[in-house]
């Protein structure tokens, strides 16, 4: 299932999330990773992580945020695939277990996108997704 992610937060619903899935199993796309990298070095800081985190909103009950963050925070998970520092909370590990996230860059949309797994059938709206 993919998402389009074309502000802050695109909206997801997620069928029950594994119960001990690692972090570890995020993976990003060597586009999204390139795109990462560009707006680190837009930042000019090298303390920022991208966090990925799942959040309850949006118009099926749960969806991703993505962000800087320096923050540490107990329970964090820390990767670095393609070299690009992410960090995801505990909560938010088991949801995201098996997702991979990309980046499109085309006439038609400009965003992140994530093939999540764990995510059921999509909504009308095309950002969320529901049971």
């Amino acid at each position: 299932m993919t998402t389009t992610e074309t502000s802050a937060a695109t909206t997801v619903e997620l069928t029950t999330a594994p119960a001990e899935a690692p972090a570890q199993d995020v993976s990003l796309t060597e586009a999204a990773a390139g795109k990462v990298r560009t707006l680190l070095e837009q930042e000019g800081r090298d303390d920022l992580r991208l966090r990925i985190a799942v959040q309850p909103g949006g118009c099926a009950g749960l969806q991703y945020q993505l962000f800087f963050d320096e923050r540490s925070l107990d329970g964090d998970v820390e990767i670095q695939p393609h070299g690009v520092p992410i960090v995801v909370d505990r909560m938010s590990a088991p949801y995201l277990s098996g997702a991979t996230i990309d980046f499109t860059d085309t006439i038609e949309q400009q965003g992140f996108t994530i093939d999540n797994p764990n995510a059921s059938s999509g909504c009308a709206c095309g950002n969320s997704f529901c049971g």
